[in-house]
């Protein structure tokens, strides 16, 4: 199952970015260039520095010339988790260019990889809600809380893992098909930004 799959290769991800734990580490793939298992942890990698990133400007000591900063690489990492979003997309897209729909076939409302994506972001929450129940300075109420609040993480995985193989299954016997729509995200296109383009005003 792809959901399986992908959730292992999520944890990989998260595993070897904590060996370091720092959003400056070099970034190195383990998989072949160009395959889905490469997409795939390419992409937990991009949503695991950015949980990171996310911390970090929340420090309330932070300077504004440091959070600005940091708020371009959150800008430039949303704009590479769409892009890897969409090269995933393109992989089921070609997967199943060639399956005969059927009469009634329906169409979905998130594209495989939307879903797979937010799998990742899952994967991330339970590995630090993980880390939380295992706190050795925290209280017992607060353990108790993320103990409760892990469980519901693990029963949301089971279900989105079911959901995901499911329209993949669905996708390959014609009984959904795919249709993708290009994120046009206007803020980072420097004809679309009247800001970028040079203008004052919106």
């Amino acid at each position: 199952m792809i959901s399986s799959t992908a959730f292992k290769i999520f944890d990989e991800s998260i595993e070897t970015y904590h060996v370091i734990d720092s959003v400056d580490q070099p970034f190195s793939n383990p998989y072949p260039e160009h395959s889905l298992e490469s997409l795939l942890y390419r992409k937990n990698w991009i949503d695991t520095v950015q949980w990171h990133y996310e911390d970090i400007i929340r420090d309330p000591n932070i300077k504004p010339e440091d959070a600005l900063v940091l708020k371009r690489k959150i800008d430039a990492s949303n704009q590479d988790r769409t892009d890897l979003v969409e090269h995933i997309d393109d992989y089921f897209l070609k997967k199943y260019r060639s399956v005969e729909l059927l009469k009634n076939a329906t169409i979905n409302t998130e594209s495989p990889a939307w879903a797979i994506d937010r799998l990742s972001i899952l994967a991330l929450k339970i590995y630090h809600m993980k880390e939380e129940v295992n706190r050795d300075d925290a209280t017992a109420e607060h353990i108790e809380k993320c103990k409760s609040k892990l469980g519901v993480l693990t029963e949301q995985k089971r279900d989105l893992s079911t959901a995901i193989d499911q329209l993949l299954e669905d996708i390959s016997e014609g009984k959904k098909y795919m249709k993708v729509y290009r994120q046009m995200k206007m803020y980072n296109d420097d004809e679309m930004n009247p800001i970028l383009r040079g203008e004052k005003g919106a």
